[in-house]
């Protein structure tokens, strides 16, 4: 079994719903991380971790504490699974850079230390919705990512021919702040940032999220 297969059947034993590796090699000057932690880091492998449907269907015009409690741990287990994947990496006479699953640096533009949407995509997991978060065919937005760096020759998973959200808008019309448009280029990130801000302040969760969008996107 070559390594990328060894890692992917140990995600998938762990619980995790999606695998996928990427060539970053274009787009690490991008990355908010320093030049010397990604340095010979060019491929990339993107964990999913499918949210609970029963969680998201409490979430009705706001979020709720029950879908924040869940959101925080997916992100813990996505994190510990980050963390495995690396020592394995290690053990295997390679390098592995974790990153975790939630750690805004930038609240206002919403920025992380990379993007595990555009790397979610560029593993074949999905495309990017008008929601502006990626989309599964089989899970639609209902999951969270993960990020692992590494040196590891691995194969690259191909991306699935379907990648348009084609002609539903059920986030368009279902998001509280206008923020969703037609293009997800035209996404408006100051409206979103706007309303998960008035969530926390109204009390509603003790971080900036909603779901509401990811509640909604089923895939196809």
């Amino acid at each position: 079994m070559d390594e990328k297969e060894k890692l992917k059947k140990f995600c998938f034993e762990q619980g995790a719903s999606l695998f996928g590796v990427a060539d970053i090699s274009g787009i690490k000057k991008d990355f908010r991380l320093d030049p010397a932690e990604t340095e010979n880091l060019d491929k990339a492998i993107c964990i999913g971790f499918a949210m609970s449907k029963k969680v998201l269907s409490g979430v009705k015009g706001k979020p709720t504490n029950l879908y924040y409690h869940h959101y925080k741990h997916v992100n813990i287990f996505l994190d510990l699974l980050a963390l495995q994947v690396v020592n394995i990496l290690q053990k295997d006479g390679f390098y592995g850079l974790a990153i975790p699953a939630t750690q805004i640096i930038d609240w206002k533009k919403q920025l992380a230390h990379l993007s595990h949407r555009q790397i979610g995509q560029l593993a074949g997991l999905g495309w990017v919705g008008r929601n502006n978060l990626l989309v599964n065919k089989d899970l639609g937005s209902n999951f969270r990512l993960v990020t692992i760096l590494t040196d590891a020759p691995l194969e690259i998973t191909p991306q699935p021919a379907l990648n348009s959200c084609d002609s539903c808008r059920a986030c368009v019309s279902a998001c509280p702040a206008g923020a969703i448009k037609e293009k997800p280029e035209d996404f408006n990130h100051i409206a979103c940032s706007e309303k998960i801000s008035e969530f926390r302040r109204l009390g509603y969760t003790e971080q900036y999220i909603c779901g509401i969008c990811v509640k909604v996107c089923n895939g196809k």
